[in-house]
């Protein structure tokens, strides 16, 4: 019997610690530029790994005061948080599965397409209520004025390779057909027929491209990559919770089996 609660113990304290890559990414991904500004992902997954927290611990405890009720409250609690971080993480695959970039010629870097994007992704940003209150986020970060500090020459800047959201937000589409003087100041074609986010496009320092399509699709990229990255390590975390939550029903079962063959024992040898 105390072998049993010793093993599930242990098996309820490795739970605990798989707590910590899960918290991890959520505070990871608050720590992005993009993320900070649309504030979708970090949350649930934060929230997540206090929740795998709390469960081990709970179950931590009841192997250790040897309490049946705690116990069998973490091995149902467990199974629905792992049911959760399965619909998470398949949830995180499928709405960052559509979406790329496109190559542009004679550059380095890549262009991005919102019509690329999930349907869900896109009605992140598409509205204007939500997309304003997101421009202003982006605005008053460094992601574009820092490139002025990178980048002096057309040359070197063509062939570096930026972020999808510098690439989106900092620049005018290279179909527009602007002439480079730094990289987030350009000089306009003379084509009274550009349209779109060519027009978009503004040498204010604070307007940039943040109100073009390409700026929502530059930031749908960099939310996908990160989320691809944050969703790697729910899934591991998943698998090894999965193994961890197994081994703890079978040490548990056999804590059972255990306890009742002690008191048939007792009540053979009373008798």
């Amino acid at each position: 019997m105390a072998l049993s609660n010793t093993l599930i113990a242990g098996i309820n304290f490795a739970a605990m610690l798989l707590s910590i890559p899960i918290i991890a990414a959520g505070i990871w991904l608050t720590t992005q530029t993009d993320n900070s500004c649309v504030k979708l992902l970090q949350w649930p997954v934060i929230v997540a790994g206090i929740i795998v927290l709390l469960i081990g611990l709970t179950g931590f405890v009841g192997a250790l005061w040897r309490l049946p009720s705690l116990l069998l409250f973490y091995l149902v609690a467990m199974l629905l948080v792992i049911l959760f971080l399965t619909a998470l993480v398949i949830f995180i695959f499928v709405v960052t599965s559509g979406g790329s970039d496109r190559a542009v010629p004679n550059r380095i870097y890549k262009e991005y397409r919102l019509e690329d994007y999930s349907g869900w992704l896109r009605r992140r940003v598409e509205s204007s209520e939500k997309w304003d209150r997101i421009r202003t986020c982006l605005s008053s970060t460094s992601t574009c004025s820092e490139l002025n500090q990178t980048y002096r020459l057309a040359q070197d800047f063509f062939y570096a390779s930026l972020t999808p959201l510098q690439s989106g937000c900092c620049k005018p589409p290279t179909d527009c057909g602007y002439t480079f003087v730094n990289p987030t100041y350009w000089i306009s074609p003379i084509n009274s027929k550009i349209e779109g986010d060519c027009m978009q496009w503004s040498n204010d320092q604070t307007q940039l491209c943040y109100a073009c399509d390409s700026c929502k699709a530059g930031l749908l990229a960099n939310l996908s990559r990160e989320w691809r990255r944050a969703d790697l390590i729910l899934l591991l975390a998943l698998v090894a919770l999965i193994f961890i939550y197994v081994a703890g029903c079978y040490a548990f079962r056999a804590s059972k089996t255990d306890n009742l063959f002690s008191q048939y024992k007792q009540g053979y040898y009373n008798s």
